[in-house]
């Protein structure tokens, strides 16, 4: 048994000040209670671990990459900085993408990040061959997963097009299932890879609904077999929302509300692009939305439309995506301002429940975080469930005179990194004082591999 003191944790229904945790040997909550004897006293206050529900791991090793821009050619964006994606795709093998995913995965887990949504698709080898384990690359995924300390859904892509109507280009050859069938030998040899690993689950998704065919489409979400949460980039791209209706008919939220069961277990990645009626069937059907800030910044993508969405009570998670950044709480401010900005209001994050912004939006970010990944617990902490959290220092003189009622707030609209003394993970430190268990191995390893490329 480990016992941990605490400054402060926080339950779903408000801080608990000067709490000891028990945590079995399985990682699991044994009690909570003002028992402080044999416990590890910590200057620190713990909330739940954040979710991290879209990641692209391959993508860290091009951050900052993209961003020289030629002013002759008439202007950068989303299609050019997807050119540089597919040139770096092209250059990794199994080793070079675990020692950059475990570098990935280790800086979440010191952010607080506790799980990760894998949106994978970078499949075959370089030249676009399956490997003789079709779930090679997934393997070093959970791999990497497992080495950096944070609990990992896979979930393998779907991918099957060039475009709308198009045919594969070569520079997407590593991404490509050309059947369903294909697709499913993907899933199966995922799922056996997922029981490597303790913490490792498996999803399923269609990457968007320009790469594959809209029968194909229909028949996997169709598929009662199929298990786990459902996840698909959509309406990311006005030129997307164009080529959609030229193609479909159809803009592609409203060609999916059409033509598939849209349910709670469907997780749209952007849904940047909306009508009214799209947000109100998005929200009606119980989908969630999956925001990526910093990207959708990075990107030009656009704005979500966050308050209608949220006046229909509609649910929504935060990812990381390309990884331009990687602070939970960044994600959040970069939301709410973009909405603030656009609203001329300062109430984005409001509801009859959470008055306070911070409140509501780790409540939003947490629960539907949680169903992203599979997990439909919604209590912060509980007995039973695993022991995983982010400690904020108590020492820090903003948070430490913080009352109850504003110390979520100020973690989350006044943090940084510096700010977190460590993260929990099963009930056992991950990061701890500021520093990874494995920080110097990782990070050798990860240097060496990007050195190897030669891409930076």
């Amino acid at each position: 048994m480990i016992k941990y003191r605490f400054r402060g944790l926080m339950k779903a229904s408000g801080w608990i000040d000067d709490v000891s945790v028990n945590v079995n040997e399985g990682g699991l909550i044994h009690s909570i209670d003002h028992d402080h004897s044999k416990s590890e006293s910590i200057e620190g206050f713990i909330i739940p671990g954040f979710q991290n529900a879209h990641s692209h791991a391959f993508q860290y090793a091009m951050a900052g990459l993209a961003e020289r821009h030629d002013a002759s050619s008439g202007g950068d964006n989303f299609w050019g900085w997807r050119e540089t994606m597919y040139q770096i795709a092209l250059t990794m093998g199994p080793d070079e993408l675990e020692d950059i995913a475990t570098m990935l995965y280790s800086e979440m887990v010191r952010h607080g990040y506790t799980h990760v949504a894998e949106f994978h698709y970078l499949h075959h080898d370089k030249d676009g061959k399956p490997y003789n384990n079709l779930s090679e690359h997934g393997e070093r995924l959970i791999a990497a997963a497992n080495k950096a300390g944070i609990k990992i859904t896979l979930v393998p892509m779907f991918y099957q097009k060039g475009g709308f109507g198009q045919e594969p280009q070569s520079r997407q050859r590593r991404f490509i299932s050309k059947t369903i069938e294909d697709y499913y030998k993907l899933l199966e040899s995922s799922e056996k890879a997922t029981k490597n690993y303790t913490g490792a689950s498996l999803g399923y998704g269609i990457h968007s609904l320009r790469a594959v065919e809209a029968e194909d489409i229909k028949s996997v979400l169709s598929n009662k077999d199929l298990n786990g949460p459902f996840h698909i980039h959509i309406a990311e791209q006005l030129k997307e929302v164009e080529d959609s209706k030229t193609f479909l008919k159809r803009r592609p939220v409203e060609w999916l509300l059409e033509n598939t069961e849209v349910d709670h277990n469907f997780h749209l990645v952007h849904a940047t692009h909306l009508t009214t009626s799209e947000i109100s069937g998005i929200a009606e059907s119980e989908a969630n939305v999956v925001l990526c800030p910093s990207t959708e910044g990075n990107l030009g993508d656009g704005i979500f439309p966050l308050r209608e969405f949220q006046e229909l009570e509609g649910r929504w998670s935060i990812g990381t995506d390309s990884h331009i950044g990687l602070n939970p709480c960044e994600e959040l401010r970069l939301l709410d301002y973009g909405q603030r900005l656009t609203s001329h209001r300062r109430d984005t994050f409001i509801s009859e429940d959470h008055g306070q912004s911070g409140e509501y939006g780790f409540n939003q970010a947490l629960l539907a975080g949680r169903k992203a990944m599979g997990n439909t617990n919604k209590e912060y902490f509980e007995v039973g469930q695993p022991f995983d959290g982010v400690v904020y220092d108590a020492k820090v003189p903003l948070l430490g005179t913080s009352s109850k009622d504003n110390r979520l707030s100020t973690i989350i609209y006044s943090s940084d990194a510096t700010w977190i003394k460590g993260t929990i993970v099963n009930g056992e430190w991950v990061v701890k004082d500021y520093r990874h268990n494995h920080r110097e191995t990782i990070t050798k390893e990860f240097t060496q591999a990007l050195n190897r490329l030669g891409i930076r």
